[in-house]
């Protein structure tokens, strides 16, 4: 009976491999690879452009490259293709979304030796469902030469003396605009609409993207805007300028982690695996941060000299995933209803 048993399990595992070897062997025959990413990373100023031809190079691979508006507006598309997907790779989910993610169930977790180097600080998804590449920090950027006491805390930010200072960015449609809301939760807690409320005279608008709100910064219509502290690394690598300066508050920043991840039902799985690794590696990861402006997640990976402006702050700032998944819908009415009127 034993002998019969043993000889079951031989054949089960025999018909496992044979049908794991066959698998492997489908999906290492494709040449092809469709990433769905946010428009700046594809962008013709973005990463997207000088990463990909090297991995179409290193590996043989053709890649599509398609955009869909902001890191909200791709997970929205790749929830809606949940049934038939079309991406292998979405690009640009950060932790403010990771919650949003993992719920729809879209992703397949990935981990290589690559996935397994990271800095495990900056693994915010313990499940490597999302994979970080690189990370940054949200900041109030200003114009030295229009500011000369600039705030030093997020309450400072409400004082009459900013009125119509400020450009922020609309949390429903912007990933900086959903941070900084994140941001005040963090410090403010359940009172943090009664801060939105003190906040409002300083505020000269709320754009719906983070390209139209700097774009107004840079003309002059406000004298601060809602960034990264990586922001005016940009001016001084490409301008030579820096009357652009980014604020550490004393309540600390807020932190943003951008992650890639396979999506679930892959039809080019094998190449979506070399491409997170290849993402990780230090040929890609160098071109992040002249071209993402964010700092990269390969600490091998040095810094250019326009990012010894780039500010880190003592204090990093993040909610919980879980809180987020909990809340994420009233926290964004609760904000539609109140600190927008």
């Amino acid at each position: 009976m034993k002998k019969l048993t043993l000889l079951f399990l031989l054949i089960v595992m025999s018909f496992s491999l044979f049908a794991s070897s066959n698998n492997e062997e489908k999906q290492t025959v494709t040449d092809e690879l469709v990433i769905y990413a946010y428009d700046s990373f594809t962008s013709e100023w973005g990463p997207g452009p000088q990463i990909v031809p090297l991995f179409e190079e290193k590996y043989g691979v053709k890649v599509n490259m398609v955009s869909f508006g902001d890191a909200g507006s791709v997970l929205t598309k790749v929830i809606s293709e949940k049934e038939a997907p079309k991406a292998d790779i979405v690009i640009g989910i950060d932790n403010n979304l990771l919650a949003k993610a993992l719920k729809s169930d879209v992703l397949k977790p990935y981990s290589s030796d690559t996935v397994k180097s990271l800095d495990k600080g900056l693994q915010f998804d313990k499940k490597s469902s999302l994979i970080p590449f690189d990370y940054g920090y949200f900041s109030i950027i200003y114009d030295s030469k229009v500011l000369s006491n600039p705030p030093k805390s997020l309450e400072d930010l409400t004082k009459p003396e900013y009125k119509n200072s400020l450009i922020l960015m609309d949390p429903r449609t912007s990933s900086p605009g959903l941070g900084f809301l994140l941001w005040t939760i963090s410090v403010y807690g359940d009172k943090y609409l009664d801060y939105w409320n003190r906040l409002k005279p300083s505020i000269l608008t709320i754009t719906d993207g983070w390209t139209s709100g700097y774009g107004l910064f840079t003309q002059g219509e406000a004298p601060m805007v809602l960034s990264y502290t990586t922001s005016p690394s940009y001016h001084i690598e490409y301008e030579d300028n820096n009357r652009y300066k980014a604020l550490l508050f004393e309540e600390g920043n807020y932190m943003q982690l951008e992650g890639l991840g396979i999506v679930k039902g892959s039809k080019n799985e094998v190449n979506a695996k070399k491409f997170i690794d290849f993402m990780l590696s230090a040929d890609a990861q160098q071109i992040i941060p002249l071209t993402n402006w964010m700092f990269p997640v390969n600490n091998s990976v040095e810094l250019p000299k326009s990012y010894d402006s780039a500010l880190k702050p003592e204090t990093s700032l993040q909610l919980d995933f879980s809180d987020i998944e909990k809340n994420y819908e009233v926290w964004i009415n609760q904000w539609s209803e109140n600190a927008v009127k």
